[in-house]
């Protein structure tokens, strides 16, 4: 049978974007496979499709992730989205066909007899296990008018995960994390909502001692504050 490759953006959003569009298909899911965009392993004699983000078919496929397995499997396939794997989009995709095919017995992750359940398992213990460590470890510096910066280059894609942690402990502080790897930051204003912005730094590499003058470091801590927040999709967790 004819294959379908869904190309979808590399993110949690994307991905499942992508899921909604696989079932919308309405064809056999055995023929049917995830891939993020920039994976460059293709399979010949297959039909390609790219898959536009859509926070509102994404947003249904989280709730009724929630709503169907529970807390503990929502965050593991979370987890498994923001992962480096190249082959994670697949298996959270499958791993959500058997959940909703109730072809198991039991809670959905102890299923790991199924090879997309167990890719699903490991790669969100690995997530996990970097975000436990990054907890103790991510330091921040303080530039001059008060914000606090931290930068650093994660093996997956887990700073919107770090940001409920800071923002509870540092409620009063100005601050930003930068993930240097993937070009983008999460910026949080004293005693208000966190947000991500896709975008470098708006200094140099050199960052905290780009400028000595105060006027400069004062129009840092202003684009913080105004720059365009993603809002549907800073938080991750269904409310």
């Amino acid at each position: 049978m004819e294959e379908t490759i869904l190309l979808c953006e590399d993110s949690i959003e994307g991905i499942l974007s992508g899921v909604y569009k696989a079932y919308e298909l309405h064809k056999d899911h055995a023929t049917i496979h995830l891939q993020t965009a920039d994976d460059q392993n293709y399979r010949l004699f297959a039909v390609y499709q790219e898959v536009k983000v859509d926070t509102q078919k994404s947003g249904k496929v989280l709730h009724t992730i929630y709503r169907r397995f529970g807390e503990d499997t929502y965050t593991q396939l979370c987890q498994a989205m923001v992962s480096y794997d190249a082959e994670k989009a697949d298996a959270v995709y499958h791993t959500i066909v058997i959940g909703l095919s109730r072809a198991y017995r039991g809670k959905l992750m102890e299923h790991l007899s199924n090879r997309f359940v167990q890719k699903v398992f490991a790669l969100s213990r690995n997530t996990e296990n970097e975000i436990h460590h990054l907890l103790g470890f991510l330091r921040f510096r303080e530039l001059q008018g008060g914000v606090l910066l931290a930068r650093y280059a994660p093996k997956n894609d887990i700073t919107a995960m770090l940001m409920p942690h800071f923002a509870n402990r540092l409620p009063g502080e100005d601050f930003a994390v930068y993930d240097e790897k993937r070009q983008y930051y999460a910026v949080h204003p004293k005693e208000k909502q966190w947000y991500v912005v896709r975008d470098r730094l708006p200094f140099d590499e050199n960052g905290e001692t780009c400028s000595q003058a105060e006027s400069e470091y004062e129009a840092l801590y202003q684009h913080f504050c105004r720059a365009i927040a993603i809002e549907e999709r800073k938080n991750v967790k269904p409310s």
